[in-house]
């Protein structure tokens, strides 16, 4: 399940990218498949272990372009262990709601991506994320839970104050919100409940089949109770030297 458009990112064959707190790894297989050479960047060594090895099954299957590369690598947001403008383009998904110092993260996505390249943000969307809150403390009051609910206009200023440009954003997952409110609601562990267990093999139906039917609901829903916010932005290009532009 793709939260980030890729089509509308474009990363492929010789793009440097990134995939910052990538969890199992989904964004960074598409990106992998796509040609890029990818980062995948999560502070839990487990998870990378298991991304690692389905790099290493997708390659053998013959998955992805011969000159398309992926490593996994364990560390901090906050710290990010790459030089300044080191990416063509970032991914952070579903990451900064977890993060306490979210504007030090956010300084770290502008530095390490190279003038005029990209970045794509997402985060729980407020409306729906304010009411997992309302229905369940254990949704997010626990250990690496979600900190935070943000509104859309305080996160794409914070991204604005970093030096990133805004250039597009989206609503996904509408589908997933009454899931979780669903979840909120019994108990987000109370995994064999009737209910739980029917929408949860509906929304894995819909994800293997992707039948019209669904898809059409979920664009048209999106809108409104949309689970996820996408925000795309550019790293302005550095200005020219004087010289520069009388050269070119």
């Amino acid at each position: 399940m793709l939260t980030m458009d890729f089509d509308r990112l474009g990363f492929g064959a010789g793009d440097r990218v990134i995939d910052i707190g990538c969890g199992l790894g989904r964004h960074s297989y598409e990106l992998y498949r796509r040609g890029a050479h990818v980062v995948a960047f999560d502070q839990n060594a487990a998870e990378l272990d298991e991304v690692k090895v389905m790099f290493g099954a997708m390659e053998a299957e013959g998955q992805v372009p011969a000159s398309a590369s992926a490593e996994t690598v364990v560390g901090d947001a906050l710290a990010l262990p790459f030089p300044d403008g080191h990416f063509d383009g970032v991914v952070v998904s579903e990451m900064l709601e977890h993060i306490p110092n979210d504007r030090a993260a956010i300084a770290e996505i502008a530095r390490v991506v190279r003038p005029g390249g990209t970045v794509a943000v997402s985060v729980p969307r407020w409306l729906p994320e304010r009411i997992c809150w309302a229905l369940s403390d254990e949704y997010h009051a626990n250990e690496g839970g979600h900190v935070r609910i943000y509104r859309a206009s305080d996160l794409r200023k914070a991204l604005s104050d970093a030096g990133l440009e805004v250039t597009h954003t989206h609503h996904a997952h509408a589908l997933h919100a009454p899931y979780w409110w669903l979840k909120c609601a019994v108990g987000v562990n109370e995994n064999d409940n009737r209910l739980v267990r029917s929408y949860h093999s509906m929304l894995v139906w819909d994800m293997m089949k992707a039948p019209a039917a669904t898809r059409w609901a979920e664009r048209l829903l999106d809108p409104v109770i949309g689970k996820s916010v996408v925000i795309y932005l550019r790293k302005p290009p550095a200005p020219q030297a004087d010289g520069d532009e009388a050269a070119s």
